[in-house]
């Protein structure tokens, strides 16, 4: 018999199905996986084996008495960011201490109503902030991947490192994780893995560590285009709980796979082609354009005029929503404390110890954006650009069903190699943001390796609420690159 962690989640569900093997079984290989590689990836924060075997016990239960979910059985990761009742939850974050949340995020929830099993919590960026993994206060990720002839480490991308670690070392059968500024894409793109973020609203942020409110939405990350469509259709949903959350119907994401692109129109931003970008990466572009092209598609090209504003914009919303979202860790009700001669000390000390610097900064970047007399020079200024990008997108709609860009600037770099570097850092998230700033869904898919044996991503992103266009295309892109590398 296959290994059971070299199948993937569909291949899983059916193997479950016709009784091949059961989750107790799958569920230990995994563990047996986290065991033999967790030391030297640093994916995992929690392993939860107790409880992730006791979940496939009472899952083998279920589909004895033919009482299967969508997810029946397969064992999942689950980043650091979504709340576990009784299970520690940090963010990656000191400040978090020991906190066990009493209750579930309603995405994790729904994951389990259909069946999954958690193995545990993943490594990510403190609070979400990051694109490399090496803000979390437990460590960097390492990413499993290794450029040709050379043994430094790598990084996984950020924030979600530990989720596309862990699906790319198969530690896991698929991960949640967040995307914020491009925190799934961008590590999807560094691991050889699928990423998507749907549209705003589709996945409740309810029982998510905030980062910045407007621009948080959760997705998963997979192995392979069905896998990440079988996931997602789990994950979304309308939830009263969460005022943001979108009361519309779950569309079916399989079976949207297999509509193709015959007569789809595929725009070309032009303002997507960067100084200093790789030229493997402008290569890869036009090979995805041709691969289009081949499966029935019209290419059009469109402008995207205020893409250059949008990383700008978008260090000025995050950070000042995060300022805001972040004042609630004071060392009071929940999380370290750190004792002071009086209460504003007890505050400055819990937080000064508790918080990254990275964290640290993006506060203190968010407080003056939001400052009397600077608001209206930045904050305001940055949300009047946001809703310019909204209108670039709509705009372009009128000519294209979808838009194709590279996923990221570069394959995976050192770790360490722009860490002392903070605007060389955000520069990864340049071609991801936009989707954040006007809610749109975007997936990435692996396309080729580069010259150092490394992956490289390419990008979807579809109009609100038509991730079934964004599936269909990338099911065609997914058949004719035909991605089988492996770390």
């Amino acid at each position: 018999m296959t290994k059971l962690t070299e199948l993937n989640l569909h291949q899983a569900l059916s193997g479950l199905a016709a009784g091949d093997f059961t989750s107790t079984e799958l569920t230990q290989s995994y563990l047996n996986s986290i065991e033999a590689q967790n030391a030297s990836l640093n994916a995992y924060l929690v392993v939860t084996g107790d409880k992730a075997l006791e979940m496939a016990r009472a899952s083998d239960a279920r589909r004895a008495v033919g009482n299967a979910g969508a997810l029946e059985g397969i064992p999942l990761g689950i980043k650091d960011l979504f709340c576990t009742k009784g299970v520690r939850t940090t963010a990656a974050s000191k400040i978090l201490g020991e906190f066990a949340p009493e209750y579930e995020s309603s995405v994790t929830t729904n994951l389990w109503r259909d069946g999954a099993v958690m193995l545990g919590k993943l490594n990510l960026d403190e609070f979400a902030m990051g694109s490399s993994n090496e803000t979390s206060a437990f460590g960097n990720v390492t990413n499993p991947w290794k450029r040709k002839g050379s043994n430094v480490a790598l990084t996984p991308g950020g924030s979600s490192g530990g989720s596309a670690a862990a699906v790319a070392a198969h530690m896991c059968l698929g991960a949640t994780a967040t995307d914020t500024g491009g925190s799934i894409r961008q590590p999807a793109a560094f691991t050889g893995t699928v990423g998507i973020k749907p549209t705003y609203g589709r996945c409740s942020r309810y029982g998510i560590v905030a980062f910045a409110s407007s621009l948080d939405q959760a997705g998963p990350i997979a192995r392979n285009v069905k896998d990440s469509a079988i996931m997602l259709q789990s994950m979304m949903g309308h939830d009263a709980k969460d005022s943001t959350s979108l009361n519309v119907a779950v569309p079916d994401l399989v079976a949207a796979m297999a509509k193709g692109v015959k007569g789809m129109k595929i725009g070309i931003p032009k303002e997507y082609r960067v100084d200093g970008m790789p030229e493997e990466i402008e290569n890869l572009w036009q090979q995805g354009i041709a691969w289009l092209k081949d499966a029935g598609a019209e290419i059009v090209d469109i402008s995207l005029p205020h893409t250059k504003y949008a990383l700008p914009a978008y260090y000025i919303v995050a950070p000042a929503e995060a300022s805001s979202n972040l004042a609630r860790y004071d060392g009071m009700r929940f999380g370290a404390r750190v004792e002071g001669v009086d209460l504003t000390d007890t505050y400055e000390k819990s937080r000064a110890t508790g918080f990254g610097e990275e964290v640290k900064r993006r506060i203190l970047i968010g407080t003056y954006v939001l400052s009397a007399g600077y608001y209206d020079a930045y904050y305001l200024r940055a949300q009047k650009v946001r809703a310019r990008i909204l209108e670039d997108f709509t705009n372009a709609w009128t000519k294209c069903d979808a838009i194709l860009t590279p996923t990221a600037p570069s394959a995976a770099f050192g770790l360490g190699e722009k860490s002392d570097d903070p605007i060389k850092m955000y520069l990864n998230d340049v071609f991801t943001v936009t989707a954040n700033l006007a809610g749109l869904p975007a997936i990435s898919i692996p396309a080729a390796l580069d010259v150092d044996g490394l992956p490289l991503g390419l990008q979807i992103i579809g109009k609100a609420l038509d991730e079934e266009t964004v599936y269909s295309v990338a099911s065609v892109m997914e058949q004719a690159a035909n991605f089988s590398a492996r770390p």
